[in-house]
């Protein structure tokens, strides 16, 4: 589930395979936007992974949204 996640993240940010990592900060990665992060949360619900968007929006690793989304 989480290489499928990190899939997910690199295809919605247009970022070369293995550029996210569970190591990857948020605010690292330029192309990680508020509009990329939105895109990125619903598209983990179509793979059912539902993360509360009060818990979304206080992301700032993969590591955490990893927790939050219990995988």
């Amino acid at each position: 589930m989480r290489e499928q996640i990190l899939g997910l993240i690199e295809g919605i940010l247009n970022v070369p395979m293995g550029t996210i990592t569970e190591d990857t900060k948020i605010a690292d990665v330029e192309e990680w936007d508020s509009l990329a992060h939105v895109m990125i949360i619903g598209e983990l619900e179509s793979i059912g992974v539902s993360i509360p968007v009060e818990e979304a929006i206080e992301l700032t690793s993969v590591a955490e949204l990893f927790e939050k989304a219990g995988v």
